[in-house]
C-alpha cells in the first residue's frame, strides 16, 4: 500500500508524483496507455527517420513554469532547443508578422504593417515585464491566489490596474484594433487566443492572447530536445530515481470510496490499489465525477453542474515527414518554429463562427510546426519533419466545404481533410505538398484513443472561455483541486489554470493533499495532547 495513489501518468500527474514524493510519501502511478506522458510523448510513425510528436510540441508554458523549474530536469537529462523564430504568421502577398524573443526584431516586423505599430508592442512588453512575476505566480498557484494576487494587485496600482484589467476581458478584435493601426501585431494577438478556443469576439480572449504572446517574447516556444517525451521522461525518470512507482497498462475503472473518503482505485483487472493518504486523479472532470466516481459519493449540486461541463474544441492534426524545408512566400516564416496560417483577423471570425454553429471549417485556421527548424535532432538534415493542427466542432452538424464531411472521421472523411489542410498550406508555402514524403491523419477520435483524457480531440481539459476559468472551473464554486470527497484530489487540465503543459494543477493537488495530511496529523496530535492533559488532572 503506497501513502498516494496517482491516476494518470500524464506531466499533471507526474508533477503531482514528484512533489509527493519529494515530501516522502510512497507513490504508485497508474496509466492507462502502453508509455508514460500522456499528451506529451513523440515517436517515429511517420517515417522511421523523422522524430514526430504526437500530441503537443512546443512549451512556453513549461519554460515559464516555476513548478517545473523547482524540479530540476535538466539534471535528468531535459534540454530545451529554440528556433531561430519563435512565431510567424505570413500572409499571401509575402508580408510576414514575426514574433522574435529580441523585442526590437518582433516590433520592427510589425512596424511594415503601419509605421508605430513597433512602439506599440514594445510598450505592451514593458507593461508585461512590469507584471509578469506577478501574473506567473498568480497563474501558477490555486484559486484565488491570496498571496500573489496580494503581491500582483501592488503592482498593478502602479500600473493603471482598472486599464489593464479592461485590457485582460477585451475580445482579442478589440485589443488589436484600440493598440495597432496594422494586420500585423492584431494578427499575432488573435492567433495566439487561438492556441485556446476563444474566437476573436470572445470576452477574455484579448487578455489570453497577450499573456500568449508575451510568453513567446520572453520564453520563446523552446522544445525538448530529441522529442517532446524527453519532457516525460525526465519527469518519469526523476519520480523513480527518488523512490516512485509507475505502472502501464493499468486502466482505472474505480475510485473506491470506503467511510465518506477516497482510500484507492480498482483497475479494469479487478485489483485494488489501495492509498493510506490521498488519490489523485489525472483525468477529466467529466471522467472523474462522471465515472470512476459512484454518484452517491457527490453533492447533486455537483452533477448538475457537470451536465453544463463544456469541452473545448475538437482537434484535428496532420504530421508530415518532408523531404525539404517548407517553401513559404515568405522567408521570415522558414526560420520560424511555429507558423500561424490565415489571412486577416476576419478569417479567424469566419473560422470560429464555423465551427460554433457545428461546421467543419472550409477554410482552417492552421498552426504549423517545423520541428526540425526547432530542434535539428528531428530528421536528416535537408528535411523537414512537420505537422498543423486546426480545430472542428465537437459536433459535426455539417460541412462548410465541399467534401460533405460529416464527423463520422471514417477513413474517407480524414483524408479528404488532411487534403484540405494540405491545400490551406499550399496557399502561403506553393509546392509543399510535393514535398510530403509520408503523412499521419489524427483525427478527433484518434486522439481520444491515445489518450482518454482528449475526449473528441479537446485539448484543453475543457473551454478556455471565461464561464469556465477561475472559480468556475470545473464547475461553479470549484476552483481548487480537493474534490467533495475526502481524500481525492483533481490534478488534471480540467482544474485550475486549465490546459498547456505547465504541470500547476498537478502542483496544487499534491500541495493540497500534503496540507490536508498535516492539517490532520496536527488535529490528531492536539487531541491527544489533551487527553493526555486530561488524564494527568485526574
Amino acid at each position: 500500500m503506497a501513502d498516494a495513489v496517482v491516476i494518470g501518468a500524464g506531466p499533471n500527474g507526474l508533477v503531482a508524483a514528484n512533489l509527493l514524493v519529494d515530501a516522502g510519501w510512497s507513490v504508485e502511478v497508474l496509466e492507462a496507455q502502453d508509455t508514460p506522458g500522456g499528451a506529451v510523448r513523440h515517436d517515429h510513425g511517420v517515417d522511421p527517420d523523422f522524430t514526430s510528436d504526437v500530441f503537443s510540441a512546443f512549451y512556453p508554458l513549461a519554460a515559464a513554469s516555476p513548478v517545473l523549474d523547482d524540479l530540476h530536469l535538466e539534471r535528468e537529462g531535459l534540454a530545451w532547443s529554440h528556433a531561430p523564430k519563435v512565431l510567424a504568421h505570413p500572409l499571401p502577398d509575402g508580408r510576414c508578422a514575426v514574433l522574435s524573443r529580441d523585442p526590437e526584431e518582433t516590433a520592427a516586423s510589425l512596424d511594415v504593417f503601419a509605421p508605430g505599430d513597433g512602439p506599440a508592442w514594445e510598450n505592451l512588453w514593458r507593461v508585461w515585464e512590469r507584471l509578469r512575476e506577478g501574473i506567473l505566480d498568480a497563474l501558477f498557484t490555486p484559486f484565488p491566489p491570496v498571496r500573489a494576487g496580494a503581491a500582483l494587485a501592488l503592482r498593478l496600482r502602479g500600473a493603471g490596474g482598472l486599464r489593464l484589467a479592461r485590457t485582460m476581458v477585451l475580445p482579442v478584435r478589440r485589443l488589436g484594433e484600440e493598440e495597432f493601426r496594422g494586420e500585423g501585431g492584431r494578427l499575432l494577438l488573435a492567433g495566439n487566443a487561438l492556441h485556446a478556443d476563444l474566437a476573436p469576439e470572445a470576452a477574455g480572449s484579448g487578455g489570453f492572447g497577450w499573456i500568449m504572446s508575451m510568453l513567446g517574447q520572453t520564453y520563446g516556444f523552446p522544445v525538448p530536445v530529441g522529442g517532446s517525451g524527453a519532457l516525460s521522461g525526465a519527469l518519469a525518470r526523476r519520480l523513480t530515481r527518488r523512490g516512485g512507482t509507475i505502472r502501464c497498462g493499468e486502466q482505472i475503472t474505480e475510485v473506491v470510496v470506503r467511510g465518506g473518503r477516497a482510500v484507492g482505485v480498482r483497475t479494469a483487472s479487478g485489483e485494488g490499489v489501495l492509498a493510506r493518504r490521498a488519490v489523485l486523479a489525472d483525468v477529466s472532470a467529466p471522467a472523474l465525477y462522471g465515472s470512476l466516481v459512484a454518484e452517491e459519493h457527490l453533492p447533486p449540486r455537483l452533477l448538475a453542474d457537470l451536465k453544463r461541463f463544456q469541452w473545448d474544441f475538437a482537434t484535428f492534426k496532420v504530421d508530415w515527414a518532408l523531404n525539404g524545408r517548407v517553401p513559404w512566400r515568405s522567408p521570415e516564416a522558414g526560420q520560424a518554429g511555429t507558423v500561424h496560417l490565415a489571412d486577416d483577423v476576419d478569417a479567424l471570425t469566419r473560422f470560429a463562427s464555423q465551427i460554433a454553429m457545428g461546421r467543419v471549417p472550409d477554410e482552417p485556421f492552421c498552426l504549423f510546426g517545423q520541428m526540425t527548424t526547432a530542434d535539428p535532432s528531428r530528421s536528416p538534415h535537408g528535411t523537414e519533419a512537420a505537422w498543423a493542427y486546426t480545430h472542428v466542432p465537437q459536433h459535426v452538424r455539417g460541412d462548410a466545404g465541399t467534401d460533405e464531411l460529416t464527423g463520422s472521421w471514417d477513413t474517407r472523411e480524414q483524408e479528404a481533410f488532411a487534403d484540405r489542410i494540405e491545400r490551406h498550406v499550399e496557399r502561403y508555402a506553393p509546392g509543399f505538398r510535393g514535398l510530403v514524403r509520408a503523412r499521419r491523419i489524427l483525427a478527433p477520435p484518434t486522439l481520444e484513443g491515445l489518450d482518454a483524457n482528449l475526449h473528441r480531440g479537446a485539448i484543453n481539459g475543457g473551454t478556455t472561455a471565461l464561464h469556465q476559468q477561475l472559480v468556475f472551473r470545473p464547475g461553479p464554486g470549484t476552483g481548487r483541486p480537493e474534490t467533495p470527497v475526502p481524500g481525492l484530489y483533481l490534478a488534471s487540465a480540467s482544474a485550475h489554470p486549465g490546459g498547456g503543459v505547465h504541470g500547476a494543477p498537478g502542483a496544487n493537488a499534491a500541495r493540497a493533499a500534503l496540507r490536508r495530511h498535516r492539517t490532520a496529523a496536527l488535529s490528531r496530535l492536539q487531541t491527544r495532547l489533551t487527553h493526555r492533559d486530561r488524564g494527568g488532572r485526574r
